[in-house]
Order: C-alpha cells, then sequence, then structure tokens
C-alpha cells in the first residue's frame, strides 16, 4: 500500500495520471480561487496574456538576450524566482505560469483539446517581440523545450534542461523517509495535501530541504490548494510512451546543456546519460550537481543561475 501511495504521489507530479486534480474540493477544505491566489501572490512585475483564449500570468524583466524559464508540474514562475534575479542584470529573462497552473487562467475543454504546449510559448513568445531565446525547463519544463527546440530551430537557439525525463517515468525505485510516508498517508486519507505535505514532498525530493525556507514551501502550499481544475496538466509536455519524444529529441539541433541534481531520488545520474544518448542531433554537454536533487533551480538557484551563464557567455556564445 505505501509504495501505491508514493507511486501515486509522482504520478501526480510527472503527469502519469490527473485524477488527483479531477475532483470537486470537499466542503471545508481550504482551497483557493485564482483572484484570490493572485491577491496573494502578484505583483506589479506580473501581466496577463491572452494566448488561445487562455490567460497566461507572465513575467519579462531585465535587458539584453532572452532566455525564456519554464517551470515543471506542480509549480510556477515562482520556480525561478531566485535564478531569474541573478540574471535581469544582463539578460531578458521571460516566465509564465502554465495554464491551469500559478496565476493562469483556466483550461476549457476545447483549449485542452486544440492547443499544444509548445503553443503557448512561442505565441508569448510573438506577443513580446522575442524571436531568439535560451530556452532553460526543469522537470517536464524541460520537455517542452525540447519539443519547442525540435519544432522551431530558428527560435531555441540554446537549450538547457534540468532534472528532465527521457524515458516513461518508473517510481518502483522510490524509498520514502517515515516523515514522508507519513504525509503522504495523511494526504490519501484527507484527499488534501496540507502545507507539512508539502515541506516533506520538496524534502524528499532535495539533495538538502533545508535549503528550501519557509516561503518557498508556503508558496507551494498555497498554489496547489487551487480549486481544482479539470484540464490541470493538458498544457504540461510529456514523455508519454517515449516514441514520439525519442523522434522529437532526435531532432534537436540547438547546443544543448543538461544540468543534473545527481542527488534527484527519482531521475538518477543514468536519466541524464538516457537523455544525452536521444539527443542525436546536437552537441551535449553535461554538468552534475552531487548535492542537489530534482529541482536544481529552486534547491541551489546561485549556482543554477552561474552555470546558465557561464554556458550562454563562455561555452556557446553569440557570434
Amino acid at each position: 500500500m505505501q509504495r501505491w501511495r508514493m507511486a501515486t504521489a509522482i504520478a501526480a507530479m510527472m503527469l502519469i495520471s490527473p485524477s488527483s486534480h479531477a475532483a470537486p474540493p470537499e466542503s471545508g477544505t481550504p482551497y483557493l480561487s485564482v483572484a484570490q491566489l493572485r491577491g496573494l501572490y502578484d505583483d506589479p512585475a506580473g501581466h496577463i496574456a491572452v494566448i488561445e483564449g487562455m490567460e497566461v500570468y507572465y513575467k519579462d524583466e531585465g535587458k539584453g538576450p532572452a532566455i525564456l524559464m519554464v517551470h515543471g508540474s506542480r509549480s510556477s514562475l515562482r520556480q525561478w524566482d531566485d535564478v531569474a534575479a541573478k540574471l535581469t542584470d544582463r539578460y531578458r529573462v521571460i516566465r509564465y505560469d502554465i495554464p491551469a497552473a500559478g496565476l493562469s487562467g483556466t483550461v476549457t475543454d476545447a483549449q485542452a483539446a486544440a492547443v499544444q504546449p509548445t503553443d503557448i510559448a512561442e505565441k508569448l513568445l510573438a506577443q513580446l517581440g522575442v524571436d531568439h531565446i535560451t530556452f532553460v525547463g526543469v522537470s517536464s519544463g524541460g520537455t517542452l523545450g525540447m519539443y519547442l527546440a525540435a519544432k522551431r530551430p530558428d527560435l531555441v537557439d540554446r537549450l538547457i534542461m534540468a532534472n528532465t525525463p527521457a524515458d516513461p517515468v518508473k517510481t518502483d525505485h522510490l524509498k520514502p523517509t517515515p516523515s514522508w510516508a507519513q504525509a503522504l498517508q495523511r494526504a490519501a486519507d484527507t484527499k488534501f495535501e496540507d502545507q507539512d505535505y508539502w515541506k516533506e514532498y520538496l524534502t524528499f525530493f532535495s539533495g538538502d530541504g533545508r535549503r528550501i525556507g519557509p516561503a518557498k514551501i508556503k508558496a507551494y502550499y498555497d498554489l496547489n490548494r487551487r480549486n481544482p481544475e479539470k484540464h490541470m496538466i493538458a498544457l504540461v509536455a510529456k514523455i508519454g510512451d517515449g516514441k514520439a519524444a525519442k523522434v522529437a529529441m532526435a531532432q534537436v539541433k540547438a547546443p544543448t546543456l543538461l544540468i543534473w541534481g545527481g542527488a534527484d531520488p527519482l531521475l538518477t545520474p543514468p536519466a541524464a546519460n538516457a537523455l544525452e544518448r536521444y539527443l542525436t542531433g546536437t552537441q551535449v554537454s553535461k554538468i552534475f550537481m552531487p548535492d542537489v536533487g530534482h529541482y536544481p533551480p529552486l534547491e541551489a538557484p546561485e549556482r543554477f543561475a552561474q552555470i546558465v551563464a557561464a554556458y550562454i557567455e563562455a561555452a556557446t556564445p553569440a557570434p
């Protein structure tokens, strides 16, 4: 039973099943509306673009060559806050909340059926007048970058992926700590992920959970108690069964950097090697951060920003 609960939790994170977000909120459970969340987390740097009829919350900060950053599932553009702060002195950093996550709007049945994950990135950049980017993505955000680079080699000059799956994700190797197992059981019993759940979640998937402070934990908790959305993951890029993904990986031409948290209990270092093998059409560089887990930009943002800048400026400078 414990292994099933772990698999269910990871399914939610890695997009194996959307069922945990399809149920209506139980009476008395402290869910928040999008308006309430915007009241808590919107700031003057935030904007809303309307793309395919959806409200897409984004930030566009700094001046210089453009970097597009895309978060992973069950996350938001806030995942990049500390990384962006280290780069906006010389780069234009663009990031957005994938609908229906974060502060972006809902996704209708028609939109879920017709819109592709890459459409949001392409059309947001077009609205902003951006025609060249370095793409930076973590987890499933990196998957979106891979598909975008394969589709639009004219747009993506460099591709940087952090702890991004190359194959369908397996969870049978995971061993929850006692405190994480308790949080999983409590969430299963109450049908709600409380703030302690998110503390244990982020700790389990980190190399050192002490690096993720209370404010970040609170934001994860709040943004994941948004009123349940029918199409929460419709516009998140997926590996699926891996067949179409492998074709796309082979089509990537942009120079690619893999930044890997070597202490990730889910996507261990061999997953980085697999991703490199599938990227047959480009030169791939790899950097392992041995003490960091699944979310390098969240756990070690200053180091992550240094690596991104070094890759752009020293490894692959513009002609």
